[in-house]
């Protein structure tokens, strides 16, 4: 054939990808899921890969610190959310994280919570699913090797301690049932469905003080934002926690069932809570839930994530508002905050997005990954 006479040193090499697989995440069966049905996937591609099972807690995070980036084309999280946050914040903790967080990343879902994976699925324009086809699916598009910008959020809780989160940041209904919840990991996702049924029986709300920076209000001030600086970029809309919000900010406070800043499409692989959220729209998605509303219209809110029209039901306590940062206050002694499903300290917390920082792996790409 004509292909035999190209010098070998023309053909663009393999793409290398580093698979990094949590085999405790979900119901465990990453590890037996990845070598039955991905590995064949990607091996078919022509891809070659190098695969590392994480042992501990932010495994993921120091070897993304320790590599060198030449090596590979892609880092991919075979887990749930929280495998890639830490590959993120491992890039991010970088001295080169300028160059570092340009690495592409890709997710394959075999964890409980596949936010992520499912934004990554409806993106490509596939049906809804879960579980295993959902792992199929989102190998199907990491081998079309399609790459797109996503939008960090650097969230700096009360301590001043800064990470950076591809997801969402929540606080009440939502962030009790993903931590309470953790006891039923062993059902995978339906660990969910119950820890909200549980949930739903003793309702709480929670005092709160919300300030956000809507869109085209306080834009950046000329200068400073250029110099290169350790451990990410400035958060030039944000002033300290101690201090009050600028002027220009919106500030809300009340009783509230929940507050969640989402900035993807889905806060699980089968709730679509955020439609018109985009990987690089450069916002937050502020919703909130107030005080007032009955457990009945609280179901049927959830019920209706599910396809995505829990907005169209015009219930007047939620709410939804576009930011480009926000502040949380919580005014309830006790309660839990999550970042990207992580539990974090209590307290005050705030974040800003920072627009098309990160790659995406999505398989539908306005970004082609380079070769050679």
């Amino acid at each position: 054939s004509a292909l035999s006479d190209i010098a070998p040193s023309l053909l663009p090499r393999p793409r290398r990808l580093l698979l990094l697989l949590n085999p405790f995440g979900g119901r465990g069966l990453a590890l037996q899921w990845c070598q039955t049905h991905v590995l064949p996937m990607i091996t078919e591609a022509d891809v070659s890969f190098n695969l590392i099972q994480t042992e501990r807690p932010n495994h993921a995070r120091e070897l993304v610190k320790g590599i060198s980036l030449a090596e590979w084309d892609g880092i991919v999280a075979i887990s749930g959310d929280g495998l890639l946050y830490e590959v993120l914040n491992g890039l991010m903790e970088r001295p080169d994280w300028e160059q570092a967080i340009k690495m592409p990343v890709g997710i394959l879902p075999s964890g409980s919570g596949n936010a992520l994976a499912g934004a990554i699925n409806c993106n490509a324009g596939l049906e809804q699913v879960l579980g295993l086809e959902l792992l199929l699916n989102c190998a199907v598009l990491l081998c079309h090797a399609g790459v797109a910008p996503l939008d960090l959020v650097a969230v700096t809780t009360a301590s001043g301690a800064r990470c950076f989160s591809c997801l969402s940041v929540a606080w009440g209904f939502i962030s009790d049932v993903d931590i309470e919840s953790e006891k039923y990991r062993h059902m995978g996702a339906a660990r969910f469905t119950l820890g909200t049924l549980v949930r739903l029986a003793s309702m709480h709300t929670y005092r709160g003080r919300l300030s956000y920076l809507p869109p085209g209000l306080g834009e950046l001030p000329a200068g400073g934002a250029g110099e290169a600086r350790v451990g990410g970029p400035p958060d030039e809309l944000l002033v300290p926690l101690g201090q009050p919000v600028p002027v220009s900010w919106v500030t809300v406070e009340d009783d509230f069932v929940l507050v969640l800043a989402i900035y993807q499409s889905h806060l699980g692989a089968d709730l679509f809570a955020a439609p018109f959220a985009r990987f690089d729209d450069g916002l937050v998605h502020l919703c909130f839930i107030k005080a007032g509303i009955s457990r009945a219209a609280l179901v049927r809110l959830f019920l209706a994530m599910e396809k995505g029209s829990h907005f169209e039901q015009e219930c007047p306590h939620l709410v939804h508002v576009p930011v480009r940062a926000f502040r949380l206050e919580p005014l309830t002694r006790k309660g839990i905050l999550t970042v990207d499903g992580e539990r974090v300290e209590y307290g005050p917390i705030q974040g800003q997005v920072h627009r098309g920082l990160a790659r995406l792996v999505t398989g539908v790409s306005r970004l082609k990954i380079a070769t050679g």
